[in-house]
């Protein structure tokens, strides 16, 4: 029956279902690593294999640190909406037009709702008892968003702090360091801001 269905779709229909049941998979193992504590390793850098998010990164630190839109995590979210409204609204909806637009809304709508979810949960974290002054400098963690080299804009690390993964924005003196870099907290800018150098670079 299932084959059946399958080969009744059209190749679009096809290659849709393919990418959304894929976003699908890719999002909940996201969530449940996130949630467990551990990198969910939604943002790969090409020399780690990942490839698809690495001039992504790149083209957001030089766009500014609020361009974090730009990531591979966004990009699964923005399939996951845009899929399945549109598999689940295809037979509802006549226009293509119509439904590709609603289509488009809907996952940018789910960008935007889980970059909130994140955001709220990093500053319940941040607003805790831990003073970030005393007990980040350091620690060790990994570059979650490209950090541009010399101070010339922010990025994002995730360092472990009593024994919990915490994300902070970050600046380098150093070269830019690319996702997936493990780093180390060299001194607390702000509360919210370290910063940080490559690991390996303290190796003496």
């Amino acid at each position: 029956m299932i084959a059946e269905w399958w080969t009744s779709l059209s190749v679009i229909m096809k290659v849709l279902w393919g990418i959304t049941l894929a976003a699908s998979l890719i999002f909940v193992i996201q969530t449940v690593m996130t949630f467990i504590g551990a990198d969910a390793g939604g943002d790969f850098d090409a020399d780690a294999g990942g490839g698809l998010d690495v001039n992504m990164d790149d083209a957001a630190s030089a766009m500014g640190t609020g361009m974090n839109l730009l990531t591979f995590r966004n990009l699964i979210n923005f399939l996951l909406g845009f899929g399945w409204t549109f598999i689940l609204l295809q037979k509802s909806i006549s226009s293509t037009g119509v439904l590709l637009v609603i289509s488009v809304l809907v996952g940018l709508a789910l960008v935007a709702i889980v970059m909130y979810m994140f955001k709220w949960l990093s500053g319940m974290q941040q607003s805790g008892t831990i003073d970030v002054y005393k007990a980040a400098v350091g620690c060790q963690g990994k570059v979650y968003l490209t950090i541009p080299g010399e101070r010339s804009g922010e990025g994002k690390v995730q360092i472990t702090i009593n024994n919990a993964v915490r994300e902070y924005a970050a600046l380098t003196d150093s070269d830019t360091l690319k996702t997936g870099t493990p780093i180390k907290v060299v001194e607390v800018l702000s509360p919210s801001t370290l910063l940080v150098e490559e690991l390996n670079s303290l190796i003496v």
